[in-house]
């Protein structure tokens, strides 16, 4: 897989060092003749180059990368970046970063923007990650279909301790996706069975979250909010 990394910083040359190893085909476009530092990645292709630039990107041949990742410090450029990818080269992911939490609104497919990383709010919800059970956190935000990467941790009182996944009835428009047990990680399987202190990961879309945290957190013999008996 070719990848387009717009940002020769410390992040840009981590996640490059990172799809390196993985066998993946990257490059580096930065337009700081100081951030051009091939000795710390010299696997990756180098271009100094403005991105937001067209023939910048036309000598990057942008259009022949599967995925560009957008990972200046500056927003507006990473915005940028993004919508030349998508529009004018037809780049089929494009990944975003976020800086200032108060510009992740603009982080959409309005923008090009596929899948949109912020910094701050990763690192805030991995830390409620740590500390909590039975809370529901988010973890990622993705801009197609309004969906989020959400965690929670299955508490020991809730319902669905002990149940196997067949026969939850999940909300509609969510998908368990992994199970974190200890220092395993799971596929879902039909015939698994939900433990206490589960790490389950959803993608589900936002309307979803809180029916999902019901759920989920439930205790014995409780009704989940905003439901009654008849």
């Amino acid at each position: 897989m070719r990848v387009a990394i717009a940002g020769a910083g410390a992040v840009g040359r981590s996640i490059a060092g990172e799809l390196l190893e993985n066998g993946h085909e990257v490059l580096l476009i930065d337009k700081a003749p100081t951030a051009i530092s091939v000795e710390r990645v010299p696997m990756a292709e180098w271009l100094l180059a403005d991105a937001c630039e067209i023939t910048s990107l036309d000598e990057a041949a942008l259009q022949r990368c599967n995925v560009v990742i957008a990972a200046t410090g500056d927003d507006k450029v990473n915005l940028v970046v993004s919508l030349l990818a998508k529009t004018e080269y037809g780049v089929p992911r494009v990944v975003a970063r976020v800086n200032n939490p108060k510009n992740e609104w603009l982080f959409n497919e309005s923008w090009g923007v596929d899948v949109a990383v912020s910094t701050p709010r990763l690192m805030s919800a991995l830390v409620e990650e740590a500390v909590s059970v039975g809370d529901l956190v988010r973890l990622m935000r993705f801009s197609h279909g309004d969906a989020n990467l959400v965690e929670l941790t299955l508490p020991p009182e809730s319902a669905l301790a002990g149940t196997q996944i067949s026969e939850v009835e999940w909300p509609v428009d969510t998908s368990l996706v992994t199970i974190i047990r200890g220092t395993r990680v799971l596929t879902p399987t039909p015939e698994e069975t939900l433990e206490p202190g589960d790490e389950l990961l959803f993608v589900a879309a936002q309307a979803r979250e809180e029916q999902l945290e019901d759920l989920l957190s439930v205790r014995q013999g409780e009704e989940p909010k905003g439901t009654s008996r008849t």
